[in-house]
């Protein structure tokens, strides 16, 4: 949350465009934008209702692209960190809303939140919700500027097929917002491989 996010959005008329935007969405008639830190997800079942997320459901929806989240198992005292990521290791786009908000200096600021949804067999066993993530087929409804239809959007917001994800632990290096580097995403038994070979 708060850092930067790499989304995909399509204006009328316009070809889809990839932005970067702030994680945790500032609603464009905020007075304060540490709101944003609130609202880095929006709930599938009111997204349509409440007063931050409602015009950005109808105008400004846009992907979210990633290769893989986090989830944290408890263990105890301790939460063991899991990667989830697609089974064929393709990268992926959750379902996202965005706003574009002007400070009081003229300077603008887009941020977007993620959309969550009830969790599929496989998020359960972590947490009580999981984030959208879209088919792409499904890529041009929730994108298409003029479609503001709730009955086709929200059919949309449902749990992904838990048969084409996979989850995995990897080291607590995730935890520490500093560590930004591909071993955040090597599983413990990979890097308990290397490090035999290492030895050897």
């Amino acid at each position: 949350p708060s850092q930067e996010v790499l989304t995909v959005v399509q204006s009328a008329g316009q070809a889809r465009k990839a932005r970067r935007m702030r994680w945790g969405l500032i609603p464009s008639w905020a007075r304060d934008p540490a709101i944003g830190n609130q609202l880095i997800n929006a709930r599938a079942e009111t997204v349509a209702e409440k007063p931050a997320f409602r015009v950005p459901f109808r105008e400004r929806r846009c992907l979210i692209l990633t290769d893989g989240f986090y989830e944290w198992e408890a263990r105890g005292r301790r939460k063991q960190p899991w990667c989830i990521r697609m089974r064929d290791g393709s990268p992926f786009a959750f379902a996202g809303l965005w706003d574009r908000w002007v400070d009081p200096a003229g300077r603008v600021v887009e941020s977007c939140t993620i959309i969550t949804t009830t969790p599929n067999a496989l998020i359960r066993q972590f947490h009580h919700r999981m984030p959208v993530i879209l088919a792409p087929a499904d890529y041009d409804t929730w994108l298409d500027p003029v479609m503001r239809d709730p009955a086709r959007l929200l059919p949309l917001l449902a749990p992904y097929p838990p048969e084409g994800m996979v989850a995995y632990p990897v080291r607590p290096l995730v935890n520490n917002p500093a560590n930004d580097s591909p071993a955040c995403q090597a599983s413990l038994d990979d890097q308990a491989e290397l490090g035999q070979a290492g030895r050897g």
